[in-house]
């Protein structure tokens, strides 16, 4: 069997989740006892789960960290929205548009364990952060600390405030593979001034899938009256934690990445009492709103996505948050072991399983990284993305619940081939 008629097989195995609402908590309920930990390899759950998803047969998808497509339960209720609000048109938008918005930005704020008045819905982690990094009130000769390894709109956003207000960033490399959490921390400790005014650091690093010391960072800034920026873009419903127990002053995702949300979707918090300090981005029409909500205009927007926001929720919840975690943890874990000890193999994230999760990036020596996500797709039929600089140099692979271990067999037999070579 060549590996194109392989793919095409896997991609059309599993059960089939009805598209009703019940169908995934139904399907979960068969399979109640046992922990998150052993549920996670247990294939029979998991591909009844990709049963809920419709998949392209002509490739294996491993770049599910750009943008994590929609189960198809929640594609429908998309879809159902999408048509109930162009039935009611201007109705809806004058009525109760708003309402909704600020119930389904409540229901992310407990999900995330903060106050409705701390968290705001947006179009994604970008515009989240970037709104936080241009609304400061900066003087010249402040400075920010970030990581070259952070996400590249969100430097930019950093460079164009320098060019315009004189602000200065310092910005340090993170190793792909600390000896402790001690050593992250004392990286950034050691950037910091008596003009530091704003550290950014990332929940989980985009190119490599590293799992930071956030709350130890956050207590360290704080410690010395630096206020800390989180770029949380891929931690959202992909691992478990409280925003307040991170202890940052401001935090943003992206809710098209694990949450499975539709396309611009994300979410913006801000901790109580520090959003009067933010120019918003856009001046809001209702001058008689106070708190976040000051920064939450960006005019007309796709209403209907911001509905469906609420049934990636509680797909998210019905899947359950612990076995998802564990099975992304698990998948990272099966494929990575299979390769880290390979003869020029080189794997960008730490092999520690509390320093990562579902996402993890790996190299070819010799080879430069646009070649090989090239030649896994087109030999090997597999689709990811080349990372190269900021010290990674490979391909990002990140899978998702659909993803099945004999896919991740293929990627890494791609591997020990070419790096037999």
């Amino acid at each position: 069997m060549d590996k194109r008629t392989f793919v095409k097989g896997i991609a059309l195995a599993g059960v089939g989740i009805p598209l009703s609402g019940n169908a995934l908590t139904r399907w979960a309920g068969r399979f109640a006892e046992g922990s998150p930990q052993a549920l996670a390899s247990n294939e029979d759950f998991w591909t009844g789960v990709r049963g809920g998803y419709r998949l392209k047969p002509d490739y294996i998808n491993l770049e599910n960290g750009y943008y994590n497509i929609l189960s198809e339960e929640t594609l429908e209720n998309h879809i159902r929205h999408l048509r109930e609000v162009n039935y009611e048109g201007a109705y809806y938008m004058r009525t109760v548009q708003f309402d909704n918005k600020r119930a389904i930005a409540a229901r992310l704020a407990s999900l995330m364990g903060c106050t409705p008045e701390e968290l705001v819905i947006t179009r994604n982690t970008t515009e989240s952060l970037d709104m936080i990094i241009g609304g400061i009130h900066w003087k010249e000769g402040d400075e920010a600390v970030m990581a070259e390894q952070d996400y590249g709109s969100m430097l930019q956003m950093f460079k164009q405030v320098g060019k315009r207000y004189g602000v200065v960033s310092k910005v340090l490399s993170v190793p792909n593979h600390p000896a402790s959490d001690e050593e992250l921390v004392n990286l950034y400790a050691g950037a910091l001034s008596s003009r530091t005014r704003l550290l950014m650091v990332s929940h989980m690093i985009n190119i490599t899938g590293q799992i930071l010391p956030v709350r130890k960072i956050c207590d360290m800034a704080h410690a010395r009256g630096v206020e800390v920026m989180v770029d949380g873009a891929h931690t959202v419903a992909h691992i478990q934690f409280s925003i307040p127990d991170l202890g940052c002053d401001y935090f943003g995702s992206s809710l098209h990445k694990w949450l499975s949300a539709p396309l611009g979707t994300g979410l913006l918090y801000v901790k109580k009492d520090r959003a009067s300090s933010i120019w918003p981005l856009l001046a809001e029409p209702d001058m008689s709103l106070t708190g976040i909500g000051t920064l939450n205009h960006t005019g007309t927007l796709p209403v209907h996505s911001d509905l469906a926001i609420g049934d990636a929720v509680d797909y998210y919840l019905r899947l359950g948050p612990e076995k998802k975690e564990a099975r992304l943890r698990y998948l990272q874990q099966y494929w990575t072991s299979k390769v880290r000890d390979l003869a020029h193999v080189v794997v960008n994230t730490p092999a520690d399983p509390t320093r990562s999760c579902g996402i993890a990036n790996v190299g070819i020596q010799g080879m430069p990284p646009a070649a090989l996500a090239e030649t896994l797709l087109k030999r090997y039929k597999i689709y990811t993305v080349a990372i190269d600089g900021a010290g990674v140099h490979g391909c990002r692979i990140t899978p998702n619940v659909f993803t099945l271990p004999e896919e991740l067999d293929v990627l890494a037999g791609a591997l020990k081939e070419l790096g037999a070579v």
